[in-house]
């Protein structure tokens, strides 16, 4: 009896980042469980002008035990034409489609409806978010013509499964939460990670990680480090990620509170060799969000079992519960400053990883697996 077959349509390698993290990592998941899996990345994914980071490729070898080709030009019609009739002859059980941004929706759309053609292949999408954080013309449009050859959708939040239904109201859904991010190896003790990365033994971190842009609320974090009430607390606030954002709007609030003696900033990609280093080192991890969906951060930080303070937006307080493994708090800086406060002067942070350690149990890559094959079955 041959393997049922899963194509999965999004971000991998040669390609870096949480996107690619995660598809990844699925695609492993269903190959634990007897399919057979083919990741179709992208030859181009955003033109350069629509990409603000200093570079898309990742700069390590592709992973051994996938199965992953290069062929899905994102602004070039013919090849979504050609890509899509390649893949609807492989007639895979299901077709999956990682969707985070309207940009992608005619390619992806266009794809699609290619593969519906053989009658067979069930298209599910994960949909990271359905109305994006930064909006652009045209956002609505892509979106639904991206919807209209779905079989079925995955949200990771309510608040995406909430927006869905604003472009669809009769097709299965589920909401799964974000799985676990397991794949940055096990955590070393604070010493040898700050050793490693070349920080302060004697100061106290608390970690801003990932792709710095305005929504996530560096700003916030940045505000809350000018109080006296986290200044006594011998902390530092160490910023772990490339700028997607005006870089020099940060480094004048920096120097407009007179805090740059309270920041260590590795303003770099972060290879993911490098992240046990970065979470290993903080005491807590801090997502001052303004907008939110979901955050893989959240999930990286459970794996290490790390103490969070999140923003009340979105679906961030479905994943950290308040007193259990950290705070959600308002968003501004002095909310934040008041949890951080409070973390330290209740010495929380046993507690908190005692909470993340048994909290973190129901985020598995086997319910995310689960979820897709039930919709699957629904269709």
């Amino acid at each position: 009896m041959s393997k049922k077959k899963l194509i999965l349509i999004g971000t991998a390698w040669p390609f870096r980042g949480g996107l690619a993290a995660y598809n990844e990592r699925l695609a492993e998941e269903f190959q634990r469980q007897e399919f057979e899996v083919v990741i179709y990345t992208f030859t181009i994914q955003y033109p350069g002008f629509l990409f603000p980071g200093k570079t898309q490729m990742a700069d390590w070898s592709a992973p051994e035990n996938l199965d992953i080709r290069q062929e899905v030009n994102s602004i070039n019609p013919f090849n979504w034409i050609k890509v899509g009739r390649k893949i609807k002859r492989e007639k895979a059980d299901i077709v999956l489609i990682k969707y985070w941004l309207p940009f992608m929706g005619p390619c992806f759309g266009t794809i699609a409806r290619r593969i519906k053609r053989n009658k067979k292949s069930k298209i599910v999408t994960i949909l990271d978010n359905i109305i994006p954080h930064e909006k652009r013309p045209g956002d609505k449009l892509f979106t639904r013509y991206f919807i209209k050859p779905v079989d079925a959708f995955v949200a990771m939040s309510n608040a995406v499964l909430d927006d869905s239904q604003k472009f669809d109201t009769r097709k299965p859904r589920s909401y799964c939460p974000h799985p676990l991010f397991d794949n940055f190896g096990e955590t070393i003790s604070k010493d040898k990670a700050k050793k490693y990365l070349g920080l302060d033994p004697n100061s106290r971190y608390a970690l801003f990680f990932g792709f710095i842009r305005e929504y996530k609320g560096l700003d916030l974090a940045l505000r809350a480090f000018a109080e006296q009430d986290v200044q006594k607390h011998n902390l530092k606030l160490l910023i772990a990620g490339e700028f997607y954002d005006n870089e020099e709007k940060y480094e004048a609030l920096i120097n407009e509170l007179n805090i740059k003696d309270f920041i260590e900033l590795r303003s770099d990609f972060i290879a993911d060799s490098e992240v046990k280093y970065y979470f290993s080192a903080a005491d807590l991890v801090i997502q001052p969000y303004k907008t939110a969906t979901q955050s893989g951060i959240s999930q990286i930080a459970y794996h290490f079992n790390t103490p969070m303070i999140v923003t009340n937006v979105g679906g961030l307080p479905e994943i950290v519960p308040d007193g259990k493994v950290g705070f959600v708090v308002e968003k501004s800086g002095s909310a934040i400053a008041a949890a951080i406060d409070r973390f330290y002067s209740e010495d929380l942070e046993i507690t908190f990883r005692k909470g993340a350690d048994n909290e973190k149990v129901k985020y598995s890559w086997k319910r995310m697996y689960d979820t897709i094959i039930d919709l699957k079955e629904q269709i």
